[in-house]
């Protein structure tokens, strides 16, 4: 198993930046291929980012493309998302997930794990 907790959102103005980290614990997290997800009320879950278990490779919405940097930190057991050039559109409840295959993957059903997410609100 592997327990997930999301912390750093919060109420940024359009055009500023935010980090949000994700405290993995119960399990190997090198390992692990993580991602971020967004979600607003009324929407299906969004990709976001992910990166591999070495933290090599990465992959990006197309929306966030640019904006938005994925990081991880193994000997912290934590998994980084680093969003600068906020926009209004960003607005929604961010969600750290962990997948047990080794194999990256940008759909959501495919990951095991959850954390319980946490808001980010981007005024203009």
């Amino acid at each position: 198993q592997v327990q997930l907790v999301e912390s750093g959102g919060g109420l940024v103005q359009a055009g500023g930046s935010l980090r949000l980290s994700c405290a993995a614990s119960g399990r190997t997290f090198s390992s692990a291929v993580m991602g971020w997800f967004r979600q607003v009320a009324g929407k299906e879950r969004e990709f976001v980012a992910a990166i591999s278990g070495s933290g090599v490779v990465k992959y990006y919405g197309d929306s966030v493309k640019g904006r938005f940097t994925i990081s991880r930190d193994n000997a912290e057991n934590t998994v980084y998302l680093q969003m600068n050039s906020l926009k209004p559109e960003d607005t929604a409840n961010y969600y750290c997930a962990a997948r047990a295959s080794a194999f990256m993957s940008t759909r959501n059903h495919e990951y095991n794990y959850w954390g319980q997410g946490t808001q980010v609100t981007v005024s203009s």
